[in-house]
């Protein structure tokens, strides 16, 4: 069926205070997902890199705060504009690491109505209860694999799929 081909997607997750700066997860579900046809909007295809968030952690440690979101703002600016021109969110979320802007993101999404597929790394009996609160409980899985599987079934189910 093709469903998913022409969507855009936006892959939230954490990439300060992990070690690889959120990368490793999204680089094995893109290719994935482009060869689906989806548009991937990934967050760390910006210029931010780890020097941007070193940057910003000597900035924090020489106490100018109001420098942060003058020189590095536009960071969640354009973060929660890739939410607004995407069709769904996939988020991981790791709950050993605290994930500000991953929320706002979730709930952005959830505000537009959108479709969001939450993986969380320790397992779906660990997700967040908000996120139950929030969203299907179909759509927060134990593992990226399960993830992928549920993309595969939308991807070539011919009818509507409700949750």
């Amino acid at each position: 069926m093709n469903r998913l081909s022409g969507m855009r997607t936006y892959l939230a997750g954490a990439m300060d205070r992990v070690p690889d700066g959120g990368v490793v997860w999204r680089d094995k579900i893109t290719p994935l997902l482009e060869s689906k046809g989806v548009v991937v909007l990934n967050p760390c295809d910006k210029p931010e890199d780890a020097s941007t968030r070193n940057s910003i952690e000597e900035l924090k440690q020489r106490g100018e705060y109001s420098k942060i979101k003058k020189e590095y703002g536009v960071i969640r600016t354009l973060d929660l504009r890739c939410v607004d021109i995407s069709d769904f969110l996939i988020a991981s979320i790791d709950t050993d690491v605290h994930a500000c802007g991953t929320y706002e993101e979730i709930a952005l999404a959830n505000s537009q109505k959108k479709p969001v597929l939450v993986w969380c790394q320790q397992g779906n009996k660990h997700a967040p209860n908000w996120l139950y609160f929030m969203l299907p409980h179909q759509h927060i899985f134990s593992s990226l694999d399960s993830l992928m599987t549920y993309l595969e079934y939308v991807d070539s189910n011919k009818e509507d799929i409700e949750h």
